[in-house]
């Protein structure tokens, strides 16, 4: 049955005219009498009557009249759902873990809304264990974590950038090198269980046969610009992921501290679920996270 020429039977109707019909939809008068004609030979039936007072409806066309009324609603409402769907794919929901989602993404997002200007982008800022546990429940479809240890095997990973944990104190500190053993001894400030950077770290620390519990804890905080505003200000020392602070570091307000023999290289990864199919949008985003054109803030 052709949408179209109900439509026009039922604006006819409601008009109670074929000239006042033909004028809402856009329509010339023989055009409009030739639809309603057509539909009326797709029913089988003479649906209206016609005098010079207007149209009137046969009792057959009052049938056709009141399905036509609820069909016509549904399309409508069909129109409108399947256009949601197509802005939500418009629109781009990313996690992103502490140090790369404050410090380092931005500056790219900026970039992806110059050139997919009609993409929405929103960030959501978490440590990276529970950006996996998102993923894996589907609360997110699209993740950038620490380099971490038993990701799951439905879970896909991709390499974007490597960095390294360094050693910061602020920059009234005298120290430069130290060793592993003298690090034990510093007032540390740790990130929180469940990050990436306490994960790498734990992991940096095991192969010198050495815990967090053997550190100087002062406390744990679960932001690294709170981390960074506590070295800062004299407060302590702390394990940063470099990227995250080269402008601190650049204009000396933090300094870098090097610790002899200790390995603290990782990657930050994209994750997402094993055979989930992206949207355009994300698509779009992952192809230009990993290219040329991603700049990242330093």
């Amino acid at each position: 049955m052709n949408l179209s020429y109900m439509q026009s039977f039922y604006t006819t109707v409601k008009c109670n005219s074929i000239s006042k019909a033909a004028k809402e939809l856009h329509l010339t008068q023989p055009g409009l009498s030739m639809q309603l004609q057509n539909f009326e030979n797709e029913i089988g039936e003479k649906l209206l009557i016609r005098s010079n007072k207007g149209v009137s409806l046969t009792e057959e066309g009052q049938v056709v009249f009141e399905f036509a009324e609820s069909m016509l609603s549904l399309q409508h409402n069909l129109d409108k759902k399947l256009k949601s769907l197509k802005e939500k794919k418009s629109r781009l929901f990313l996690s992103a873990c502490s140090s790369l989602g404050e410090q380092i993404l931005p500056c790219s997002i900026y970039t992806f809304k110059e050139i997919y200007f009609n993409i929405n982008v929103s960030m959501d800022i978490d440590n990276s264990e529970n950006i996996l546990k998102k993923l894996l429940n589907h609360d997110t479809n699209l993740g950038i974590i620490h380099e971490l240890d038993n990701i799951p095997d439905n879970v896909v990973t991709e390499k974007i950038i490597s960095d390294k944990l360094i050693l910061v104190g602020s920059n009234k500190s005298e120290l430069k090198n130290i060793t592993i053993d003298e690090l034990t001894t510093l007032p540390i400030i740790l990130r929180e269980d469940g990050s990436g950077t306490l994960s790498i770290l734990k992991k940096s620390l095991g192969e010198k046969n050495i815990s967090t519990n053997n550190l100087n804890v002062l406390l744990s905080l679960n932001s690294s610009e709170a981390i960074k505003s506590s070295v800062i200000s004299g407060r302590g020392f702390a394990f940063m992921p470099e990227l995250s602070i080269t402008h601190e570091l650049r204009t000396g307000s933090l300094k870098k501290i090097n610790i002899k023999e200790f390995n603290t290289d990782f990657n930050y990864n994209i994750v997402v679920r094993k055979n989930y199919c992206l949207s355009d949008a994300e698509e779009k985003f992952l192809s230009f996270l990993t290219s040329k054109k991603r700049c990242f803030c330093y």
